[in-house]
């Protein structure tokens, strides 16, 4: 009777993982979350534009100028920021400056 007690095999394991489940998911929830505020930080440039929001803008930017070409897309910018522009091209932060 000791032995089938102290057997693993006696209990049901289905029965304990939906006790732990909420207990482990709730700190690693909150490290993707905190991970995710920190990736998606970013530093504030005087110079108006597109933002980066996780690579996405960077992505819209430059395919703006492909799509648009590029005295098209520098006037889009111009009208939409001002005479001052950061953006995008080819990954790099590139600043238009025209009047």
């Amino acid at each position: 009777m000791v032995l089938e007690r102290l057997n693993p095999m006696h209990y049901n394991i289905t029965s304990l993982v939906p006790d732990t489940m909420p207990v482990a998911t709730v700190p690693i929830l909150i490290l993707m979350c905190f991970l995710f505020l920190i990736w998606n930080h970013e530093e504030t440039s005087s110079i108006p534009g597109p933002g980066y929001c996780m690579g996405i803008g960077p992505l819209i930017s430059h395919g703006r100028f492909l799509w648009m070409g590029v005295g098209n897309a520098c006037n889009y910018y111009n009208k939409t920021y001002g005479e001052f522009v950061r953006v995008w091209i080819s990954g790099e932060e590139t600043v238009i400056i025209s009047k």
